[in-house]
């Protein structure tokens, strides 16, 4: 399969549209990362996104719609999460609801569960085509468990991308966010931070005036994407926290300039934006990555949390 290279504009739009209306998948750009989207009511598509990124079948995906009254008839929005939505929708954050029965949802996104993650993106190409589409599942567009891509060129890369897998890839450029979506459930009735991500937490409880429950989430059986303990991996192993890079490490450092920076002022945001594209570049070294230490408050702790993950032992 030859992949086919879009502009955002209206000609690449109807051409993603009409690839996607025949089962076809394409990568598509969110403000956090590209996402690999396939018509969420047609399984076969659904198993085409499972295919090309290799992604174990019992890993759930993310629908994405326009907004939220498309949402309406796929999930049940519980008082609580319709304040979270009006709060941060369209925007980085995901919440895992019950699926309505007659959602019309293929039964492969939500890998058997009578839940649904569901998100409305902030970025107006994926806005765009999501209102010539209708609902979208779109895990990011990468191998499974590989660094996840903030921008066409990482999609199409030789090395954890999908070229040659998927039908197209429309490129926007790069993505203003650069990490995925938080994501938040209601486990046992109580509002739960089930993956950190673009939005911190803090704003989250500030919004829901109490403290989020943290979710032991069992990466066998996850409840929603991210979950993994090995994902957001490069070929060459992690040591966090990393005061003083040894001579034979890489060091992406935090705080400092450096050809690997994450941000040289400290500015948690830059690096959030910068942290799949710094990972990318350091593991083209051929050398194990020493990664500095990152504050765990706001987007750091999103951030500290795929570096875990991508430092994790692999299978």
């Amino acid at each position: 399969m030859q992949t086919e290279q879009l502009l955002p504009d209206q000609m690449g739009l109807a051409r993603a549209a009409i690839l996607l209306a025949g089962g076809d998948v394409v990568a598509i750009p969110t403000e956090t990362v590209y996402g690999l989207a396939g018509d969420a009511r047609n399984g076969q598509a659904v198993a085409r996104i499972y295919a090309a990124k290799g992604r174990p079948s019992f890993n759930p995906l993310i629908v994405h719609v326009p907004d939220l009254d498309a949402a309406r008839p796929i999930a049940q929005i519980t008082p609580e999460a319709e304040a979270l939505a009006e709060a941060f929708w369209p925007g980085a954050l995901t919440l895992v609801l019950p699926l309505r029965p007659d959602s019309g949802i293929a039964s492969l996104v939500t890998a058997g569960l009578d839940t649904i993650a569901i998100r409305v993106p902030a970025h107006p190409v994926a806005q765009a085509l999501l209102r010539l589409t209708g609902p979208l599942a779109a895990p990011s567009a990468n191998a499974s468990g590989r660094i996840s891509p903030t921008s066409a060129a990482h999609v199409l890369d030789p090395d954890g991308g999908l070229d040659g897998r998927i039908a197209a890839v429309l490129d926007a450029g790069p993505c203003a966010v650069g990490l995925e979506s938080t994501i938040l459930g209601w486990p046992g009735g109580r509002a739960t931070l089930l993956r950190p991500g673009g939005i911190p937490a803090e704003a989250i409880v500030e919004r829901l005036g109490r403290p989020l429950a943290l979710h032991e989430a069992d990466p066998t059986a996850p409840n929603a994407p991210g979950q993994l303990t090995s994902h957001y991996a490069p070929n060459a192993t992690l040591r966090l926290d990393a005061v003083d890079p040894r001579g034979d490490e890489t060091h992406v450092a935090f705080g400092q300039p450096g050809p690997f920076s994450l941000s040289e002022t400290g500015d948690l945001a830059q690096a959030a934006a910068r942290l799949f594209d710094t990972l990318r570049r350091a593991d083209r070294e051929g050398r194990p990555i020493a990664v500095a230490p990152i504050p765990d408050h706001g987007l750091g702790a999103a951030i500290n949390d795929r570096l875990r993950r991508a430092s994790a032992p692999r299978d």
